[in-house]
């Protein structure tokens, strides 16, 4: 995880991430060939993005809603103070269908995007959650549409830029 301290990409870095964005199985002997470098220049530059947190994971992109999860869902939660945000996230971590939460400022105390088969579903996911003591309310909003999927690609391309 990145600690904020900004990690300066170039062109070439850039290419790589988007070769690999692409093209999740290639190897690096076809990435060195495509980019034009040495297979060692491509090892060199993979195992600093990792080492450096840029890469954090080579694993598959899952669909929720391709195995049955249709529902997505943001959950606003509003924390014990007293218990703290540890407790919380170790009762959430607990949920298959909590894909993330993250404390954020504002009159809530975290924010976390689930997942659900239904609307009744969805009911049985959020009682879940509300059914950990630390837990003092919560807001749900149901997503109806995904118009901009996850990316980071242009935010690369971005950060090479500068």
């Amino acid at each position: 995880m990145s600690t904020g301290q900004g990690v300066q990409l170039d062109a070439l870095d850039a290419r790589l991430i988007e070769l690999l964005a692409e093209e999740p199985r290639i190897g690096v002997l076809e990435c060195s060939r495509r980019l034009g470098v040495a297979r060692g220049t491509v090892q060199a530059r993979l195992d600093k993005l990792v080492e450096r947190g840029v890469i954090s994971g080579f694993g598959p992109e899952i669909s929720p809603a391709a195995i049955g999860f249709g529902v997505t869902s943001f959950v606003t939660l509003e924390i014990s103070q007293r218990d703290g945000h540890d407790l919380v996230a170790a009762h959430l971590a607990a949920i298959p269908e909590v894909l993330e939460a993250h404390t954020i400022t504002g009159s809530s105390d975290l924010l976390c995007r689930i997942v659900a088969r239904s609307n009744t579903d969805l009911q049985r996911v959020i009682d879940q959650i509300v059914s950990y003591e630390g837990i003092r309310r919560a807001s749900t909003i149901i997503a109806l549409a995904e118009q901009i999927t996850y990316r980071t690609l242009p935010l690369v391309r971005s950060a090479a830029q500068r």
